[in-house]
C-alpha cells in the first residue's frame, strides 16, 4: 500500500468523512463538548484568579478602614463575593441592634448564620460551570466507547458482506472506532485535570471567606459587648 495513500486514509478528516452516521454524531457531540469544556477552563480561570485578587485587595481595606459603617458604603456596590459576605454581616448586624433590647446571644447566631449562608451561595455560583467539567470527564469517554463498538460492529459487517477478513476490509471501521475513543479521551482528560484543580481552588476560596467571616464576627462580637 502506498504510504501516501495510508497517510490520507488515516487523517482524522478522512476518518470523519467515511465514517457511519453514528459514528460522526460522537464525534462532533464530543468535540462539541471539548470546545465547551476549554472554554470554561479558561473563563473559569481567570474568574478565579479575579477573585482571590479581590479577596485579597478588600482584607486589606478592611484592616486599615477605622470606620466600619463609612467601609461599608464605600464597598457597598462592590460586585464581589467578600463585599457580599461583608454587607450580609452588616445588614443583619444593623437589623439585630435596631431595638432597645438587644439579644446578644441571638444576634450573634443571626450573625453567623447570615454570613454563612451568603457564603455557601456565592461558593455555589462561583463553581456552578464545574459540574459540566465533571459530567463531560464522566462520560465522554463512555461517549467515545460507544462509538468504538458501533465501528467494530461494522467491521465484523464488513467482514461477513465481503466474506474477506484482510485488514483492507476491516481496518475503515476500526480506524473509526479507535479514533471515537481518541475524541472521546480528548475530551474526557483536560475535564478532569481541571475539575480536580479548580475544585480545591474553590476550596480555598470558600476557606478565605469563611476565615474573613470569621474575624468579622468577632469583630462585631466585641462591639456588642460595648452596646449599652
Amino acid at each position: 500500500m502506498d504510504p501516501i495513500t495510508t497517510a490520507a486514509t488515516i487523517s482524522p478528516v478522512h476518518l470523519f468523512l467515511q465514517a457511519d452516521i453514528v459514528v460522526k454524531a460522537v464525534m462532533i457531540g464530543l468535540l462539541l463538548a471539548s470546545l465547551w469544556t476549554w472554554a470554561i477552563i479558561l473563563s473559569f480561570g481567570l474568574k478565579v484568579g479575579s477573585v482571590r485578587k479581590a479577596i485579597d485587595t478588600f482584607e486589606g481595606e478592611y484592616r486599615e478602614a477605622d470606620d466600619i459603617d463609612e467601609f461599608h458604603r464605600r464597598t457597598a456596590n462592590l460586585d464581589q463575593p467578600i463585599a457580599r459576605v461583608f454587607g450580609a454581616g452588616v445588614t443583619e448586624w444593623r437589623r439585630s441592634t435596631a431595638g432597645k433590647s438587644i439579644d446578644r446571644e441571638g444576634t450573634r447566631e443571626r450573625l453567623a448564620t447570615a454570613m454563612g449562608a451568603t457564603i455557601a451561595q456565592e461558593i455555589d455560583r462561583l463553581a456552578d460551570r464545574l459540574n459540566f467539567l465533571a459530567t463531560v470527564g464522566s462520560v465522554a469517554p463512555f461517549v467515545g466507547l460507544f462509538g468504538t463498538v458501533w465501528g467494530i460492529m461494522r467491521s465484523f459487517t464488513a467482514i461477513a458482506a465481503e466474506q474477506n477478513s484482510s485488514l483492507a476490509v476491516v481496518a475503515p471501521g476500526i480506524a473509526e472506532a479507535l479514533f471515537a475513543t481518541a475524541i472521546g479521551l480528548f475530551a474526557a482528560i483536560p475535564a478532569v485535570i481541571a475539575y480536580n484543580r479548580y475544585s480545591h481552588r474553590v476550596n480555598r476560596v470558600e476557606a478565605r471567606l469563611n476565615r474573613f467571616a470569621d474575624g468579622f464576627h468577632a469583630t462585631l462580637s466585641r462591639r456588642l459587648e460595648m452596646e449599652a
